[in-house]
């Protein structure tokens, strides 16, 4: 059922949408599109004003050789760097070996045959989170390789960021700029090129319906993902254990892992078809909700 044809489901998401902030994944996909809110994000936590962004995909999938794929909220080149800029309302989803991993991924898929390795890009993984994970008290964490006894650093072009956005002193850009991840209305917020992409997803008929569609498709590309790595979890149980068994405990494992990227409830039931009652029971058991 589309957008226009059942009004209260649309009632429902607009209640949705009017809380949603940038530190939101779902919302963050849709307003990150647009490459002037990248440059605005390199730029301040960078400190670079000239860097521009050649290309951007957001929630772009990366694999190994094994199967095992990652999601990367905004995947950048500007400058001739490849960039990796996650936004992380929990902990967990920010750890350090996370960080490791994405920029091998990136690592990985950037050479081609023949190619040397001193033509791997720079590359950054940037992390923006709600709480401050490395526990530092610092507002903004810069990563390098060192070598032990000298404290030179070991160039190798790699770099890890965490940006702390529960420090936000609107003194300065950065902290501007993660004043303006915590709005919910385009008015409250310090940087023009946030606030009107903020107020044409929130306050448009068109941005609103576009975010609806984006959202579920968002979730049915996760939701199948998630489906295809516990099928192959569980295959063999799913024989011994009766194909409904098989098939049920892979349902709970997409529920959960949407609920783990909170996304929104009513999205979750439409997509997998799952009623909400049953939901909410699934988080309930998992202290998910």
């Amino acid at each position: 059922m589309t957008w226009s044809e059942n009004e209260e489901w649309r009632q429902r998401f607009l209640k949705v949408l009017a809380g949603f902030r940038l530190l939101d994944d779902d919302f963050m996909t849709a307003v990150f599109r647009s490459l002037a809110c990248v440059d605005l994000l390199l730029q301040i936590i960078l400190d670079k004003p000239q860097i521009r962004a050649t290309k951007a995909i957001v929630q772009d999938t990366l694999k190994n050789l094994q199967g095992r794929s990652v999601r990367l909220d905004i995947h950048a080149w500007a400058d001739g760097q490849e960039f990796d800029i996650e936004i992380q309302r929990g902990g967990r989803g920010a750890a350090k070996r996370r960080a490791r991993y994405n920029a091998s991924l990136m690592d990985a898929n950037a050479l081609h045959v023949g190619e040397d390795y001193n033509e791997l890009p720079e590359s950054y993984v940037i992390f923006i989170t709600e709480t401050d994970v490395l526990g530092e008290g610092l507002p903004i964490y810069i990563v390098r390789r060192t070598i032990e006894g000298s404290g030179k650093v070991f160039d190798d072009g790699s770099h890890i960021i965490y940006v702390n956005s529960a420090m936000a002193d609107e003194d300065t850009p950065l902290g501007r700029l993660m004043h303006d991840f915590h709005c919910t209305r385009p008015e409250d917020m310090y940087y023009d090129v946030l606030a009107e992409r903020m107020r044409y997803f929130k306050e448009t008929e068109e941005g609103a319906s576009a975010m609806c569609e984006a959202m579920e498709k968002l979730a049915r590309d996760f939701a199948g993902e998630l489906a295809k790595e516990a099928e192959a979890r569980g295959m063999e149980r799913g024989m011994e254990r009766g194909m409904e068994r098989g098939r049920e405990e892979r349902n709970i494992a997409v529920v959960l892992g949407m609920l783990k990227e909170k996304l929104p409830l009513e999205m979750i039931a439409r997509v997998s078809d799952i009623s909400m009652d049953k939901i909410r029971e699934i988080g309930r058991l998992h202290s998910l909700l």
